[in-house]
């Protein structure tokens, strides 16, 4: 069994491009596999190039970025839904609409 090293968040993007290189998957996962599959939305590069540009020209925690990546909003009421809870600043209408512009830009 494989040693635990290291806890990193990734997209779902990433994780596809993680599971692609698996030999033999066991039974779960096949079913990551699917998921993945099925939910992905970019390419790994492009999704974790566009969690870095989003963390640092909006600043946004590095986990909304990735939650944000992952689901690709389509409208600034859906991008809202990722900051509404918990945050220590508003992020403003313009921010979430120059972010829906960075998204749109490379769907």
């Amino acid at each position: 069994m494989p040693k635990f090293v290291n806890k990193v968040e990734i997209t779902i993007p990433e994780a596809k491009a993680l599971l692609d290189k698996v030999q033999t998957p066991n039974q779960f996962q096949i079913r990551t596999i699917e998921y993945v599959k099925k939910f992905s939305k970019l390419d790994s590069e492009k999704a974790k190039e566009l969690v870095e540009t989003l963390v640092k020209q909006f600043e946004v925690e590095h986990v909304d970025a990735i939650q944000v990546v992952n689901c690709m909003p389509r409208s600034v009421e859906e991008l809202r839904v990722f900051f509404s809870t918990g945050r220590k600043r508003l992020i403003l209408t313009e921010q979430l609409e120059r972010m829906l512009q960075l998204l749109d830009k490379n769907r």
